[in-house]
């Protein structure tokens, strides 16, 4: 084993000797569309329900399946990465670096049970509202464009509030949204609760 990585560490080290530049050239490009396209494939199926509900089925998953992103009159449908991972890729590629931790946390035990995940829920719900009120709820926008809202359609108190604090920029949509789809932890101390 020894003798074969020293062989091909000097073929690499040396000018090209055995290939062309040509043929390098063209082999470190097509071996870079294989990456790009493995991790590629790989960050997409993180994205996905199934895999959000391979850890997170007896928690969270199931809390969504009541809620109006889940099932309602038009069939639009969100799922877990439509709200917890941001569609542009530079923001999506740090969010996957946060949600590591998240990984980890659940591989270490220290969520793997329902006492434990509700013994953390607050803080991991307060985690989330902090970055979706830094990003003004990005994720939500994704789908909710308030310049399509139609305030005539919303109850009295949601559209004053859209059409003031939204509008202004005083709000985002978490600070009114929190529990959406998901149960809330203890509110205590929390604005607004």
């Amino acid at each position: 084993m020894w003798n074969w990585i020293k062989k091909w560490w000097s073929v690499i080290r040396q000018p090209p000797k055995y290939f062309s530049l040509g043929f390098l050239t063209l082999g470190g490009f097509i071996a870079g569309i294989i990456f790009w396209g493995a991790f590629n494939t790989g960050m997409e199926l993180t994205n996905t329900e199934k895999f959000c509900a391979s850890c997170h089925q007896n928690d969270v998953y199931q809390e969504i399946q009541s809620t109006i992103h889940f099932t309602n009159r038009t069939g639009v449908r969100a799922i877990c990465s439509n709200c917890h991972v941001p569609h542009d890729w530079t923001d999506k590629m740090a969010r996957k670096m946060q949600a590591s931790k998240e990984v980890f946390a659940w591989l270490t035990g220290a969520i793997s049970t329902p006492e434990k995940f509700e013994a953390r829920r607050r803080e991991m719900a307060e985690r989330e509202w902090t970055r979706m009120k830094k990003n003004d709820s990005l994720e939500c926008r994704n789908c909710h464009e308030f310049v399509y809202m139609d305030f005539t359609r919303q109850s009295t108190r949601a559209s004053k509030q859209h059409s003031t604090a939204l509008a202004d920029g005083s709000k985002t949509c978490i600070d009114c949204h929190k529990g959406i789809a998901h149960h809330l932890p203890e509110m205590k101390g929390v604005e607004g609760f």
